[in-house]
């Protein structure tokens, strides 16, 4: 099991939190959390933020809490909500709280009231594009508002009735009083509340004004005991404002700092939830879920495991500079993990069937005397033990049964072979996994050129799979029996988008996708990969020997997606950018 922990000794987050416990800052205490907005799916991103959060607090003895920031009622729902608890438990995390920004909209009231009546914060009544424009930019000077001096008693008036809802959506709003010509942009009277009627998930309809973000964070950091309150690296230039707000309020525990780290970022994914939204909603994906996407939901239908999720965000750590990981790099860790842990079966995904003339039937005769007389009489059927893992030998082995009618992949027949090639061809010797060596004699033709059938001798004496002389073949082919075949639907994903920045030439992600981002195949499956009891469960992960990693969906039998092949492709990409 792969620890959740984070701890690397370079960590500035643990250096930060090491220094505050020499000195004494919180008397040595460590209280994080993870504060998603419940508006969408959790995604790889947010994964890198679980393992710091929680790791971080494990690190130290301390406690980590989850807290939704549902102050915006027109994207928040409890399918999210849900989504976002089941995740977390997912990924091997357990929350010593679960708390929302929503259970404090009446103390973030009072506290917005007590800078009302302190003369640091102002009801306007411009719309948020007149604001927008009057805040000014880098280098351009900003423009008061003809509201921000309204006496304390008025502003409270109107915030109250704002309260009470008496104004229209998006007719009034209240202010911070700071700074309208400071350098950092946030301190230019930053917006706290806004009036919107939107049904809230928890609170229905008894609030028409919301926090927003800002205000909403730092105050709901204080309120639970938050000692370092971690956060992406474009909330930087929003701690001066964290500040600012603890500053001017009486809080019940010491005041909480924010620590800014880089985001994790893919090649060939995106993570903004609204083009992630857009995927959904115009049809490129089949949900939330589909393995395409990078949500948590998403990767697990695919087959990730959690283990090589929290291993790679514990290796990567985090960091002060924003940087693109390569996707080859998670799916390393991927691989690694369920090479130890998955076991392995046999299916065929271009299946050509393989005839053993020689071997024997029921009656005596073999099958190839049995087809010359036009009777299709089934082969004797033999049953092999095949480890399940070699990795693990406590995984034990399964019976898989064997014929002499079998599927092979087409790719590994040549009627003429190329150079280098050591698969089956006529007159060359193969192995069959764990079986026999065979030898292929002919091959059936179609009209079209295409090879149908494969017709093969087989040597009786190398069951197992070794010839008695010792003598040595150069390739080993997966196979399944046609008799005891299952028909199996296979999903074969390559990158959503092409591009390995998505979006970066054009500006819109959605540019670079790849229409062939993923394929269906018919596949010819061995008995053990049957799901129920002695098969495969929904969303196990397997091996298809040969082949790569495959996840049982769900909810629909027999049908696999394809995890990761076999082939490190992360070794590939080091190499070339050495």
């Amino acid at each position: 099991m792969i620890e959740p922990t984070v701890t690397s000794a370079g960590d500035f987050v643990a250096d930060t939190v090491r220094a505050d416990n020499a000195a004494g800052t919180y008397s040595g205490r460590v209280q994080t959390r993870f504060p998603p907005e419940p508006n969408g799916y959790l995604h790889i991103g947010h994964a890198k933020a679980i393992v710091a959060d929680f790791g971080i607090a494990e690190q130290f003895g301390g406690t980590c809490n989850l807290r939704f920031d549902d102050t915006n009622p027109d994207t928040e729902d409890t399918e999210y909500v849900d989504s976002i608890l089941d995740d977390i438990a997912w990924l091997g995390f357990a929350p010593a709280h679960v708390f929302y920004a929503s259970d404090y909209f009446a103390s973030l009231y009072d506290w917005a009231e007590s800078l009302v009546i302190l003369g640091l914060a102002y009801v306007d009544d411009q719309d948020q594009e007149t604001i927008s424009t009057q805040r000014g930019g880098f280098g351009k000077p900003g423009v008061e508002s003809p509201y921000r001096d309204r006496t304390p008693a008025e502003n409270l008036d109107l915030f109250r009735r704002m309260k009470a809802g008496e104004f229209a959506d998006g007719t009034k709003v209240l202010r911070a009083k700071i700074d309208m010509q400071s350098d950092n942009m946030a301190l230019r009277d930053p917006v706290m509340y806004r009036i919107r009627r939107g049904h809230h998930h928890r609170t229905h309809d008894a609030w028409v004004i919301y926090p927003t973000y800002d205000w909403a964070h730092g105050q709901s950091d204080a309120l639970e005991g938050v000692t370092h309150s971690m956060c992406s690296l474009e909330f930087v230039s929003h701690r001066p404002l964290y500040d600012w707000y603890l500053a001017h309020l009486e809080l019940p525990y010491e005041k909480p700092q924010q620590l800014e780290f880089a985001r994790l970022e893919l090649t060939h994914t995106i993570t903004s939830k609204r083009k992630l939204r857009q995927l959904i909603t115009e049809g490129i994906v089949d949900g939330w879920d589909d393995p395409r996407m990078p949500t948590l939901q998403g990767l697990r239908r695919r087959g990730y495991p959690a283990a090589a999720i929290r291993a790679f965000c514990a290796h990567i750590g985090v960091n002060k500079t924003n940087s693109r990981h390569s996707v080859e790099e998670l799916e390393s860790f991927v691989r690694t993990e369920l090479n130890r842990t998955a076991q392995r079966r046999m299916a065929v995904l271009k299946p050509l069937r393989l005839v053993i003339d020689d071997w024997p039937t029921a009656d005596g005769r073999t099958l190839g005397e049995a087809r010359a007389t036009g009777d299709t009489v089934a082969g004797v059927t033999e049953w092999f033990e095949i480890a399940n893992n070699p990795e693990c030998a406590e995984d034990g082995s399964r019976r898989v049964p064997f014929t002499g009618e079998l599927y092979i992949e087409a790719d590994d027949f040549a009627e003429v072979p190329p150079p280098k090639f050591f698969r089956l061809s006529v007159g060359r010797e193969v192995r069959l996994r764990g079986a026999y060596l065979v030898t292929a004699t002919g091959a059936v033709v179609d009209a079209q050129g295409a090879v149908t059938e494969v017709h093969a001798t087989y040597d009786p004496m190398s069951r197992g799979g070794n010839a008695p002389d010792g003598r040595k073949v150069k390739s080993t082919l997966h196979w399944v029996s046609a008799t005891h075949a299952l028909d199996a639907e296979v999903r074969l994903y390559e990158r959503l988008f092409a591009a390995e920045s998505p979006g970066e030439t054009t500006g819109d992600p959605l540019d670079d996708l790849n229409p062939g981002s993923v394929a269906v195949v018919q596949a010819k499956a061995e008995p053990a990969l049957a799901p129920g009891d002695g098969g495969v469960a929904p969303g196990q992960v397997v091996q298809f020997e040969r082949i790569g990693y495959f996840a049982a969906d769900r909810a629909a039998p027999l049908v696999f997606h394809r995890t990761v092949g076999l082939k490190d492709e992360w070794a590939a990409v080091q190499k070339r950018a050495g």
